[in-house]
């Protein structure tokens, strides 16, 4: 798919477009190299811009400045520098191989597990009562128009016979609860029970809460088991579960152990997956064979998204915020008491609360200590793991119900806590946390339609570690709501990244970088959909929705003059950071926005730069027409398509309609055929303009 080009979800962090001389560089073709500048050549006359690289040996290689999606910053791990490959030894082409028959074997299994999903029967869901539309009526929020297409989506999943396996990636406080009440209430409708699987006692109780809020008026029973109710509690809802007496059940992992058995289980809800220990995923695995899933997080880890972006699930994202939800005002600073009393003194001012979070239990009576000492009126409740439950919960229901102004708490309030009322969270030595913790802690606030302040303190006079730095930068930029995705996709950055696929391939990682693996699992996955998995209809779930690329990329080489002229954008790394964001653009939008930008900038596009600018809208309508080379030389236009072992592509309608042109056109195209690659030679092409013009034409 468009979106999966690997690098995308990375330049967009514009990390990328500061590309030092000697910075370390991996080609996809070569490897690792260092780079050394911007290089103008004059040939036949034309001007053409070329990236110098450096390789082992002082070897020497030019990228044009049409292959720079083939580029990436070396990204493994931190302060580990790669080793610098040598051209032409074969040893890069043998280390991509090997990585890509290891995913290979991995995607494989995914293939068939998908596959086997496919053949299974669940139960098919029937359509809405009038109950379940009394209860979407009773939504207190507009939904936002992402909700809608989920619970749309969420809902002809269970419809359908075949199991439902969801992943729904929403931003924290973007309304996943509400998709899930939704689906667990239409299963009890049809005598279904659900389970709701959840990473803390905290939030088994919360979510508890806001079900049974939500479906008071309405004829389901919910209950919730986790290490705060009693045994014989427990014991009863055990006894009624498999009676068939609650339809929703909510809990920590307690909810899997051995003597928990439901009558009939027809929906599985997982929240914030990430958080789940391998030995509890396994458990699922059996359960779930043909029981509908919905599983929802906030940061998805890059191995869940990697699942979806391998159709081994379906993925929906919400990206639209709830309307009057404001941006979070984030700010990084030396801890003092002035802060902390300004903060606290703010928030009771608007009758509001404050969460105050600290990394280490010890710390938490310290904390009680200096807020009362500068906030003597402030009511305050310390919360943490290892109180006993029922405590614990207590001390949570209290300050819900605003008995208390500051919670000081670890970070088990970390996933999932809704509390309107809380427009204001002091992190305590936020160095020493996490990106998507310190991401999924601020999602804590900024909850209704006043405005929140997220404070991250760091100890003074003591020097950050780069690593942290980076960390809280980060946090700091990406305050905008709907940020959980790049915030996921720095954090990768910032540790290395680790196992996206289980454990056997983070070596792969460091030696090849992460947006080569990228790339790689991206082909792997392309050649056994088009390969060994043509047959299952696999091909259409795998693609994007309206097209399967039959090549992961296409090569773009021209003779003409396409380039940013010198006294049009004068300095060198702006250039290149310009040249590199052009070739990563995928869709039109972005691209007239880019060009926006130019005009805006460095004033009237050059006709060089306008032809230039058309590359990318080249490349797109190549790579849908399956061919993997466009060669722009002499005057003529030279396609060169995938070879033999490609049978889906010559038996597509694509290449079908590439044949049409030719019969159609046959003094202009001329077809030619070397070592098995067919390629058509077209003539009369001396402007790229000409060139996007013919492939739109064939396309029709």
């Amino acid at each position: 798919s468009d979106r999966a080009r690997s690098g995308k979800l990375a330049l967009s962090l514009k990390e990328l477009s500061a590309i030092e001389p000697g910075d370390f560089i991996v080609h996809v073709d070569h490897g690792v190299g260092k780079f050394a500048g911007l290089l103008r050549t004059n040939v036949n006359g034309k001007t053409q811009e070329m990236i110098k690289l450096v390789y082992a040996n002082d070897d020497i290689i030019f990228v044009s400045i049409h292959a720079l999606h083939k580029l990436a910053k070396y990204r493994g791990k931190e302060g580990v520098p790669p080793k610098i490959n040598k051209l032409g030894s074969g040893a890069w082409n043998k280390m991509k191989e090997r990585t890509k028959s290891k995913l290979k074997d991995i995607a494989r299994d995914l293939i068939k597990l998908y596959a086997a999903r496919k053949e299974e029967k669940g139960h098919a869901f029937a359509p809405d009562s009038y109950l379940q539309q009394e209860l979407e009526a009773s939504f207190i929020y507009e939904d936002t128009p992402d909700q809608l297409t989920a619970t749309k989506a969420v809902k002809a999943d269970m419809e359908s016979e075949k199991p439902m396996d969801r992943l729904i990636c929403g931003d924290v406080g973007f309304g996943k609860t509400e998709i899930a009440i939704r689906a667990a209430f239409k299963a009890a409708v049809d005598g279904k029970q659900t389970a709701v699987l959840v990473p803390t006692t905290v939030l088994a109780y919360q979510h508890y809460n806001t079900f049974r809020e939500r479906l008071k008026e309405l004829p389901v029973r919910v209950d919730y088991i986790s290490r705060a109710r009693t045994a014989k509690q427990v014991r009863e809802i055990i006894k009624d579960l498999a009676e068939g007496k609650i339809d929703i059940l909510i809990g920590t992992h307690k909810l899997i152990g051995k003597e928990v058995k439901f009558k009939d289980l027809g929906l599985l809800i997982v929240d914030e997956e990430q958080k789940f220990g391998v030995a509890v995923k396994e458990k699922l695995k059996q359960m779930k064979v043909n029981v509908d899933t919905l599983t929802m997080s906030a940061t998805p880890i890059p191995r869940t998204l990697q699942f979806s972006l391998m159709g081994a699930r379906d993925l929906t994202s919400l990206n639209t915020p709830p309307a009057n939800r404001y941006p979070i005002i984030t700010s990084v600073s030396a801890g003092s008491d002035d802060i902390i009393a300004e903060a606290v003194n703010f928030e009771l001012s608007r009758n509001g609360q404050v969460f105050m979070i600290n990394n280490r239990i010890e710390g938490l009576y310290e904390l009680e200590a200096q807020v009362k000492r500068l906030v003597p009126d402030a009511r305050i409740i310390v919360a943490h793991g290892q109180m006993p439950p029922e405590k614990l919960e207590k001390a949570i229901i209290d300050f819900a119900n605003h008995d208390y102004d500051v919670l000081i708490a670890t970070t088990i309030i970390e996933s999932g806590i809704d509390m309107p009322n809380v427009n204001t969270i002091i992190v305590n030595n936020a160095q020493n946390f996490g990106l998507s913790e310190l991401h999924q802690l601020r999602g804590r606030v900024g909850r209704s339609n006043r405005k929140a302040f997220c404070y991250l303190l760091v100890p003074p006079h003591v020097p950050l570690s780069p690593v942290a730095r980076r960390r809280l930068q980060a946090i700091e930029s990406f305050s905008e709501l709907g940020s959980g995705i790049h915030i996921a996709m720095q954090d990768l950055d910032i540790r290395g990244a680790g196992n996206l696929l289980g454990a056997e391939q983070s070596g792969f990682i460091a030696d090849l970088g992460y947006e080569t693996y990228q790339k790689i699992l991206k082909e792997a996955v392309t050649e056994l959909r088009t390969e060994e998995f043509s047959d299952l209809e696999q091909a259409d779930r795998l693609g994007d929705e309206e097209t399967t690329d039959y090549v992961a990329d296409c090569v773009i080489e021209s003779d003409m003059e396409l380039l940013l002229p010198a006294d049009y954008v004068p300095t060198e790394s702006e250039r290149i950071s310009l040249y590199q964001e052009l070739d990563g653009i995928e869709r039109e939008i972005d691209l007239q926005a880019f060009k926006n930008r130019l005009t805006d900038r460095f004033g009237a596009v050059p006709s060089v730069t306008a032809e230039l600018l058309r590359i990318p809208r080249l490349r797109r309508l190549a790579r849908r027409l399956g061919i993997e080379k466009v060669s722009l030389k002499q005057g003529k236009m030279y396609t060169f398509f995938v070879d033999e072992s490609n049978k889906a592509y010559y038996q597509s309608e694509m290449f079908g309609k590439m044949l049409n042109y030719l019969t159609a056109n046959p003094r202009r195209v001329q077809i030619r055929e070397r070592n098995g690659k067919r390629s058509f030679a077209i003539a009369d092409v001396d402007t790229v303009e000409t060139a996007v013009a013919i492939l739109q034409q064939i396309i029709g």
